[in-house]
């Protein structure tokens, strides 16, 4: 019993003097022969699916690039600006939902990755995943990052709200968004689904107990976040600051193909469209781009362009840094940070 090192409590000045520099608390064990193979699996399988889904979608790669190559490239330049500012806007979020310092490069790195992660898994599941693990390699405890990603849904979703009423309060090109509101039928399913989830998660007991917990553990610490306004600033600020820079990113493509809407037009647009298509969980954002493409019609860019302008803003996002994203994953899993 002597050689085993002891456990420190979380007020031991090695514990936290290890959370200040970021370091994890604890070692991660050695894997097995299985867990090796398991991690190489994991390593080549956003390759896979990077692959995979170029090959399903060749046609409207081809038509993409083939509007993207006759556009103003200065434009262009300007939407992949403004996609490297929503890496860093989300990685300022990530940091800003949980009370422990984080190394702001591989947070960075991680946000990147999580990136390739999205186009396998429906509704941001694929980056909450990728998070959700590097806050465990940071030894952040299982419970407190997964409620770190339930106080980063919070704001981000909080944030666009506010966003979109305000837009909606000072454009007058909201009254065309009235004929793109679905009826009260199809919101049926969605109320009848919500409410199914509650009442098993209030009668079910081995549903509610981690649900309890996960929202005990989460209020805490809210609390705590919010009595550090650095924490509050990058929170808050990064959830403000990442729908605006992703619709710049599409009104940087509207500009470039010549959708002739202006930026206020644009970013409501998004946030009506993200709103509305965010609620249906696809692989892909397909429901927020058919949502979108509409929505840009319907402010009066013609359909052709408005499609154009949703793939050029598609490849300035997704599809130009998939691959590198895609082998930045592979390199974090390989060096143990994920």
């Amino acid at each position: 019993m002597s050689s085993l090192p002891s456990l420190s409590s979380p007020s031991s000045p090695s514990s936290l003097s290890s959370l200040r520099s970021g370091s994890p608390v604890r070692p991660l064990p050695t894997p097995s022969r299985a867990g090796r193979r398991l991690r190489l699996a994991l390593c080549l399988s956003p390759l896979l699916v990077a692959a995979v889904w170029g090959l399903a979608n060749q046609s409207l790669l081809y038509e993409g690039v083939t509007r993207l190559a006759r556009a103003e490239p200065g434009w262009l330049l300007a939407g992949g600006a403004c996609t490297c500012l929503t890496w860093v806007a989300a990685s300022c979020m990530r940091q800003g939902a949980v009370p422990d310092r984080l190394p702001p490069g591989l947070l960075l790195a991680s946000q990147f990755a999580a990136g390739a992660a999205n186009h396998a898994l429906p509704a941001g599941l694929g980056a909450h995943a990728v998070t959700v693990r590097f806050l465990r390699t940071r030894g952040v405890p299982l419970e407190r990052a997964t409620a770190s990603i339930a106080l980063y849904s919070v704001a981000k979703s909080g944030a666009k709200t506010v966003l979109l009423i305000g837009f909606l309060l000072s454009s007058s090109a909201w009254r065309r968004l009235g004929e793109l509101l679905p009826d009260g039928v199809v919101l049926i399913p969605v109320a009848a689904a919500l409410a199914l989830a509650g009442v098993a998660t209030a009668v079910v007991r081995p549903l509610r107990r981690p649900v309890t917990g996960l929202v005990r553990c989460a209020l805490t610490d809210a609390r705590t976040v919010h009595a550090r306004p650095s924490r509050v600033l990058a929170l808050w600020g990064g959830a403000t600051a990442m729908p605006l820079v992703q619709a710049s990113v599409l009104a940087c493509a509207g500009e470039a193909l010549g959708l002739g809407l202006s930026w206020a037009d644009v970013t409501l647009a998004y946030l009506a469209a993200g709103t509305a298509g965010g609620a249906v969980p696809v692989p892909g954002g397909v429901a927020v781009d058919a949502a979108l493409v509409f929505t840009l019609a319907a402010f009066g860019a013609p359909l052709a362009v408005a499609t154009a302008t949703v793939i050029g803003y598609r490849v300035l996002t997704d599809w130009v840094p998939l691959l590198p994203g895609a082998l930045v994953l592979s390199a974090m899993f390989r060096a143990k940070a994920l």
